[in-house]
């Protein structure tokens, strides 16, 4: 005999059991929404939390249990996945953002370089006033490269598919249009 659910699925309405069903069938998304999507439409359907989650090849009924209870506050939010361990971000959305300063362009007499690198921008940053102090190069890094940037063989960050040429007429910026899928 199973034991009672602490927190029985409450009743889904047309619009949730619609998106649900869609999300279940869904090639594109994500795994882990997929098999929530399918989880929720099992318990729906009268399944018990030990069957819904071996139909779907899971071995517990417990995390069925935590995800009907998460459906039932937060909605169709509940199948998208939180932080999912390990360190959080160090940085915020702000300091993020003052990360951007590999998009200026350098002086050689503040900055002692004309070219940006990763430690030159480290050193930019930690000695700035609005700068952050123990900021590392791999952080300097990892928002470039989410940003879209690419260290080119100018030996300077500039934003991936753009690259400077040298032309008879003078500088210019070539784009390639198929950046985006060679990225990815």
């Amino acid at each position: 005999m199973s034991r009672r659910k602490k927190e029985p699925l409450r009743p889904l309405t047309e619009g949730e059991r619609g998106a649900l069903a869609q999300m279940s069938r869904s090639q594109a998304a994500p795994a882990a929404e997929v098999t929530r999507a399918k989880l929720l439409l099992l318990v729906a359907s009268g399944s018990d939390y030990q069957g819904a989650a071996r139909a779907v090849g899971r071995k517990s009924g417990d995390a069925v249990s935590a995800l009907v209870g998460r459906f039932n506050r937060e909605g169709p939010a509940a199948l998208t996945p939180r932080h999912g361990g390990g360190r959080r971000r160090a940085y915020g959305e702000a300091a993020r953002a003052r990360l951007a300063e590999a998009q200026r362009e350098p002086t050689p007499q503040q900055d002692g370089t004309a070219t940006w690198s990763l430690s030159a921008l480290k050193r930019a940053l930690r000695g700035a006033a609005d700068g952050l102090p123990n900021v590392s190069t791999y952080t300097i890094w990892e928002v470039l490269h989410e940003g879209g940037y690419s260290y080119q063989n100018s030996r300077t960050w500039c934003p991936t598919g753009q690259a400077q040429r040298k032309r008879k007429a003078g500088v210019a910026t070539v784009t390639d249009p198929d950046a985006g899928p060679k990225k990815s």
